[in-house]
């Protein structure tokens, strides 16, 4: 409130009265404004502070003086607040009849005393008549709430629910979830820019609904869930290699496939391949007491080891072979392996990629021998998801590197060729799906490709 300084200047034709900008406090008042907006009415109630107790007794005089004829009266406000202000006024959450008692008819307190008397109705359906019951007995909703172990909202809106859908719709439970805060043209705007800018963040998307549409998503899960319903998904893209080639991916396929039906019982598919694990540590997520923090000790080094392998995916039979470098001679040395591990075996055919070692002088010297008994197919380039043996190398670093550190790297080679040349073999019947040849053919036009 306001006092003028100066005498306001009276109107006159043409000219209103005129204020000086000038002015002092003169205290401040609180107004309470009430507004039914579908019967054509407001109240507009002044008191010196905005407490607990100057908001009960709005309340109360608007069901036992305005409204005194009214069965309900629904008014906007929190949970807490309610129960506060009403408590502090000495009211319960029914005083002045928000909901009166003897709001049934004969008929239906005749059913709903029927149903919740029924040993056979669910319980939630009887519970739900019970509350009715004792709400038309003249109860409040927070008296049927403590009596009931729920809370008074859910007492108030199985009542809303009975005048809207009567005893029937007391069966019904709706669990489609709540309703979207946007608009369908929103909807749409909103999956059409996520598509052409493909944020990385949700708090990329919320800040630019808000931007947008002024609205706000408090919670990232409620967020995530409008994007799920608009047939959005968070993807980490694939890398594949800008030269693949689906012709060729198909034939070898159908050649692998003829090779594997017409071979006898004295020949054998093998998988080669070499790979480089890094002595050191590599933290994965997992789940953990909450309350503990989880930690992983650096190695020193960043020392490695080579191993040429090779697998037979129908036994998961493997030769491991761990060299300084890996070239022509470590090659040799895996196919003399196989030879060995296979003596009555005619032909051993071995599946490798196109390395410039599996294609050296000494190699194909060393295959010219008379005797030998490899036949080596080459995979299509540049199509490592051909060959088996790569998902093996997953296997390994999931059971070998994830979240565990070896103290040396002498210690970490003999961990790792123990798993790849015992333990895989052993436990092949839990590794063979995982590491499988039914392949795919990737074709960058099934991608959208980024960059």
């Amino acid at each position: 409130m306001i006092v003028e300084t100066r005498k306001p200047i009276p109107a006159k034709p043409g000219q209103p009265v005129r204020y000086d900008y000038e002015y002092e406090r003169n205290g401040v008042a609180n107004i309470f404004m009430t507004f039914a907006p579908l019967e054509g009415w407001r109240k507009v109630k002044v008191t010196d502070h905005h407490a607990a107790v100057d908001y009960a007794q709005v309340l109360k005089e608007l069901s036992d003086v305005y409204f005194p004829d009214a069965k309900q009266i629904v008014y906007p406000d929190s949970v807490r607040t309610r129960e506060k202000c009403l408590a502090f006024g000495g009211g319960s959450d029914s005083d002045g009849r928000m909901i009166r008692g003897g709001f049934l008819i004969e008929e239906d307190r005749k059913a709903l005393i029927a149903l919740a008397r029924d040993g056979l109705a669910a319980g939630r359906v009887t519970r739900r008549a019970n509350a009715l019951v004792l709400l038309d007995k003249g109860m409040s909703c927070q008296q049927v709430a403590e009596v009931l172990l729920f809370d008074d909202d859910t007492i108030r809106g199985w009542y809303e629910l009975f005048e809207q859908s009567g005893v029937e719709g007391l069966s019904h439970f709706d669990v489609g979830g709540s309703s979207s805060k946007m608009t369908p043209l929103q909807c749409g705007a909103l999956k059409a820019w996520v598509g052409a800018t493909l944020p990385r963040s949700t708090r990329h998307i919320g800040a630019w609904i808000a931007k947008e549409f002024g609205l706000v998503y408090e919670s990232r899960s409620g967020l995530i869930a409008l994007l799920h319903r608009l047939g959005l998904e968070y993807h980490k893209p694939e890398v594949i290699s800008r030269k693949l080639d689906p012709k060729t991916q198909k034939a070898f396929i159908a050649s692998y496939e003829d090779l594997l039906n017409s071979k006898g019982d004295d020949e054998v598919a093998i998988f080669v391949d070499a790979v480089h694990p890094t002595h050191a540590a590599r933290p994965v997520g997992c789940w953990a007491p909450k309350e503990q923090k989880l930690a992983i000790e650096q190695t020193s080094g960043r020392e490695r080891i080579n191993i040429h392998g090779a697998i037979d995916l129908e036994t998961g039979q493997t030769r491991m072979i761990e060299a300084e470098t890996i070239d022509a001679i470590s090659t040799i040395r895996l196919l003399e392996s196989l030879e060995s591990l296979y003596p009555l075996m005619v032909c051993i055919h071995v599946f490798l990629d196109n390395a410039r070692y599996h294609h050296a002088k000494l190699v194909k010297e060393w295959l010219a021998r008379p005797s030998c008994r490899i036949k080596l197919h080459f995979l299509p380039t540049y199509c490592p998801h051909l060959n088996p043996i790569e998902r093996l190398w997953g296997v390994m670093h999931k059971n070998i590197t994830h979240n565990k550190c070896y103290g040396t790297c002498g210690e970490f080679a003999e961990t790792t060729l123990e798993f790849l040349r015992d333990e895989v073999p052993r436990r092949w019947a839990e590794f063979c799906d995982s590491v499988t040849d039914n392949f795919r053919i990737i074709s960058p036009k099934d991608f959208r490709l980024l960059g």
